[in-house]
């Protein structure tokens, strides 16, 4: 149907440039007009924009994803399903909605980021509203912080002022330098508007791997213990997680007012994963390339990987990151 409706406009539109030499001088410069007007016309049907057609929120999408495609993180799964649910379904909410995420490399960051854009703007990460700052690629001399501050400012209000629903994802925050994310603070606060610009409808997102070896101690305890893993609560986690945090002063959190002032709504812990998760992962992966999910190739990719503790190989080190890479050899 949009494709016939693209084509209609478009026969029209060439239609009319056909007509132009074929009219006296007024009637021509109508047709021209007409002819403009289509042109934008054309223009904005595929030029994406900030409402409902290009930004709307998949609930049920998104449900699914985290159930299908995240694999051992219940916690992480239950917070963000409700935390985004919440936050689209007001229309009227009191303040932006910040998330930080924590964990290992390969449990899942940033890929969650990618679930939640995917089911909020029709462009997914390529959306024009969603933006990826990295701190060791936008931030990589501590001698410009002040340079830095000012221009993620001015590059936060510029694009909230073109859309409100505006997505920041901050991946890396264990590598900014300390003292550079307060800059954005008021942006996160309790405000209407600031010079005339309101933030509340946007969100943000912190990736991070600071706080992971809080979150690991805890999960080795309950696996010394016996006790499984779906019996850890946030409670279990958060407060320990955000003071590891603020506390590294190797970490972009160091001492941040988004801490300090409750800025940040939820601290989202993502476990380890296990040989089982892994094995989830290579399946999943095979899925997705329309490739028949063989268990012993996936099996054979998990084993593959390097676990911990050495002696009882529990956990991975480096969670799925690698799992694309291993299955193009197994495949």
């Amino acid at each position: 149907m949009r494709a016939r409706h693209v084509y209609v406009l478009l026969h029209i539109f060439l239609t009319v440039g056909v007509l132009v030499n074929a009219f006296d001088p007024i009637t021509t410069t109508v047709v021209v007009g007409i002819g403009a007007t289509l042109g934008r016309t054309i223009y904005n049907y595929f030029r994406e924009s900030c409402d409902s057609k290009w930004i709307a929120f998949n609930a049920t999408g998104l449900r699914n994803d985290l159930d299908t495609k995240l694999f051992g993180q219940h916690i992480a799964s239950r917070i963000i399903l409700k935390a985004v649910r919440g936050f689209m379904s007001n229309e009227n909410p009191k303040k932006p909605l910040v998330l930080s995420l924590h964990g290992w490399t390969g449990t899942g960051k940033n890929f969650v980021s990618k679930l939640i854009a995917e089911n909020i703007y029709k462009e997914g990460m390529d959306s024009s509203f969603v933006h990826v700052f990295t701190s060791t690629l936008h931030f990589p001399h501590q001698s410009q912080t002040a340079t830095y501050k000012s221009q993620l400012q001015q590059w936060i209000k510029g694009n909230v002022t073109n859309c409100e629903r505006s997505m920041f994802i901050f991946d890396e925050m264990d590598k900014m330098h300390p003292g550079l994310i307060d800059s954005i603070k008021p942006y996160l606060d309790y405000y209407d508007k600031l010079d005339g610009v309101s933030y509340r409808k946007s969100i943000f997102i912190f990736l991070s791997n600071a706080g992971g070896e809080s979150i690991i101690q805890t999960v080795l305890d309950f696996w010394k213990q016996g006790r499984d893993r779906e019996e850890i609560e946030l409670k279990d986690l958060e407060t320990s997680l955000s003071l590891s945090v603020f506390n590294n002063n190797q970490s972009g959190f160091y001492r941040t007012n988004l801490i300090d002032k409750n800025l940040v709504d939820f601290f989202v812990p993502f476990l380890p994963l296990e040989y089982r998760h892994v094995v989830q992962c290579a399946m999943a992966e095979m899925k997705a390339r329309d490739i028949k999910p063989d268990q012993d190739v996936a099996d054979m990719v998990a084993r593959d990987l390097v676990y911990f503790p050495k002696s009882e190989r529990v956990f991975s080190v480096k969670g799925c990151k690698t799992i694309e890479s291993k299955l193009d050899y197994y495949t």
